[in-house]
């Protein structure tokens, strides 16, 4: 759009690069420097990141002048109350039954269970339905009404478990 005119860049103020270290390491580095390069030279830039690697220290001394890192203390990012778990699976097809373990053992009064693609959010919601567990998903895929509808009822107890696309894992606000 930018190339094509059709979207005027000088009125452009600010910048927000979200989840910077997730778009970098999904390969989108070369797309964010090209919409960069058209942009205002007293442009504001926000870049939020989960982790600070190299290449984000590395996009910050291209992008700005003088930045100013804030940094949230790692025992601040996890919720009170709220118990994560990962568990390393060494074959695909024993995932779900582990899964099935978990429920098994534990109570868990709510879940998010996190998948790496939309195809694999559809398929674990349709097998845990044909297994009789209550769940819902959600991802990228469907109509962002939807997708409020469904996240709403999630933090509001009338969905239990909630199956999405890891790309919710760092933003996903349930309180």
């Amino acid at each position: 759009m930018i190339k094509r005119r059709t979207f005027r860049t000088r009125a452009v103020k600010l910048l927000v690069l979200d989840e910077a270290d997730e778009m970098l390491s999904r390969g989108f580095k070369d797309q964010i420097y090209d919409v960069y390069r058209y942009l205002p030279p007293d442009l504001q830039v926000v870049l939020l990141s989960a982790t600070l690697p190299h290449k984000i220290l590395e996009m910050t001394n291209n992008f700005m002048t003088h930045p100013i890192r804030i940094l949230v203390k790692r025992d601040e990012l996890t919720l009170e109350g709220i118990k994560q778990f990962f568990v390393a699976v060494e074959k695909e097809e024993w995932k779900f039954d582990t899964l099935c373990d978990l429920y098994d053992t534990l109570t868990i009064s709510q879940a998010v269970i996190f998948c790496n693609t939309k195809k694999k959010v559809d398929w674990l919601t349709k097998k845990m339905r044909s297994h009789n567990f209550t769940v819902s998903c959600m991802h990228a895929g469907m109509a962002q009404k939807e997708r409020d509808t469904i996240l709403l009822d999630f933090r509001v107890g009338n969905t239990r478990v909630l199956i999405t696309t890891d790309l919710w894992a760092q933003g996903l606000d349930v309180q």
